[in-house]
């Protein structure tokens, strides 16, 4: 792929709103498994009395702050996280200021962007109403929320994006994958600029999904939130003097589905694969990789198979594990990883290091000279991708 400029950024999550926040966290990297006690909002928690330890919301999320309080009611939680963050994105850019498109214009941008699963939240209330009741009490007004696109969508009709709109479905790996249908789309001259990367919202549905798969209480984290980077072309950054804050230069994806029947399932070799591609892509070496923001989550087969994936190629790279400071974001988890490798060439310095090969005196050297950063995502079955992202230049 070409290089294509980040030029904006826009996030909600675990750590709090915006993107001062967000880089304030990952500067002091403190995991969310030390953070005090946040009482669950997004749904009744009564029935799970050690829910609180595992799932971490974004702390009195209000949506008002930043939207208004007209328009919200029939709007989701994931609906609501995406266009706080499309709001974002769209004035750290520079696009718009006070709300009013100040560079390019409605046509010229878009947005692409992932979640995992969806409005849960709405799909759960609907079918709840219509084996509890009758589908005649369904609330027609809630019903769009339903749609897999139906976020990007609201967030489209918010901020007004009228160049494209695309949602990408593909577990944990989506975001990433965002990156390339982005990359195609800038290339072939659909839109100047793109809002690109995932969200994720924390539901009852969700937590007793994971619940159920013996995930939560076994050193996994779910988070909530919605990550959004301005991507354009460099030329076009250059031309209305944006201000560049990191480079997109490779992208990778594999899958190896599981030879079994399992139903949840993570491919060394395909995490493997995907980044040896992502680092060709980008026409770099992998001692050029100066630390990888890998998706290790507290899942111990899947974190096994990604750090001996990276460790095949990268060979004794720091390996740091936002998710442990910002939580499983699933759809999100790509783009959140994005973000945090624009804290870390920003000055922040990449933590907590998983790696178990990290231990030579050159690696810890590189952690203060963050030049490139190779981001992972391993998906539950069988997929994995990868992006490589270069600090920006003078």
């Amino acid at each position: 792929m070409k290089p294509r400029a980040v030029t904006g950024l826009g996030v909600v999550s675990a750590v709090g709103v915006g993107k001062d926040s967000f880089f304030q966290a990952l500067s002091e990297a403190a995991p969310l498994a030390n953070a005090p006690y946040r009482p669950i909002e997004s749904f009744d928690a009564t029935n799970y009395p050690n829910a609180h330890n595992t799932v971490y919301e974004v702390p009195h999320f209000d949506p008002t702050k930043y939207l208004g309080d007209k328009g919200l009611r029939t709007l989701d939680r994931l609906t609501k996280l995406l266009v706080v963050a499309a709001r974002l994105v769209m004035h750290d850019s520079g696009f718009k200021r006070d709300g009013i498109y100040v560079q390019s214009s409605p046509e010229r941008v878009g947005i692409c962007c992932s979640n995992a699963y969806g409005s849960l939240e709405a799909i759960t209330e609907l079918d709840r109403v219509a084996q509890l009741e009758d589908a005649r009490y369904i609330n027609p007004a809630k019903f769009p929320n339903t749609v897999s696109n139906s976020a990007s969508g609201y967030a489209s009709i918010w901020e007004d994006l009228r160049a494209l709109n695309v949602s990408v479905s593909d577990g944990n790996c989506g975001a990433l994958d965002a990156v390339a249908c982005a990359d195609i789309y800038l290339e072939t001259k659909r839109a100047d600029a793109l809002l690109v990367g995932g969200a994720e919202a924390m539901s009852e549905a969700l937590y007793l999904a994971f619940r159920r798969l013996g995930v939560v209480g076994k050193g996994t984290l779910l988070g909530e939130g919605a990550a959004l980077f301005m991507l354009e072309p460099l030329e076009h950054a250059r031309a209305r003097k944006a201000n560049v804050r990191g480079e997109v230069i490779g992208y990778g994806t594999t899958f190896h589905g599981p030879e079994g029947e399992e139903l949840i399932f993570a491919s060394a070799e395909a995490m493997e694969s995907a980044i040896r591609i992502a680092i060709a892509d980008a026409g770099v070496e992998p001692s050029d990789i100066s630390v990888v923001a890998s998706s290790v989550s507290g899942i111990k087969a899947h974190d096994d198979a990604e750090i001996a994936a990276i460790s095949r190629v990268l060979g004794d790279v720091p390996i740091a594990a936002p998710k442990s400071i910002l939580g499983e974001t699933l759809g999100a988890g790509g783009a959140m990883g994005m973000a945090a490798a624009l804290a870390w060439f920003g000055g922040a310095v990449p933590s907590p290091i998983v790696s178990p090969l990290f231990s030579t005196p050159s690696a810890t050297t590189r952690l203060h000279r963050v030049s490139h950063v190779l981001v992972t995502s391993i998906g539950y079955y069988g997929n994995a991708s990868a992006v490589v992202m270069r600090a920006p230049r003078a």
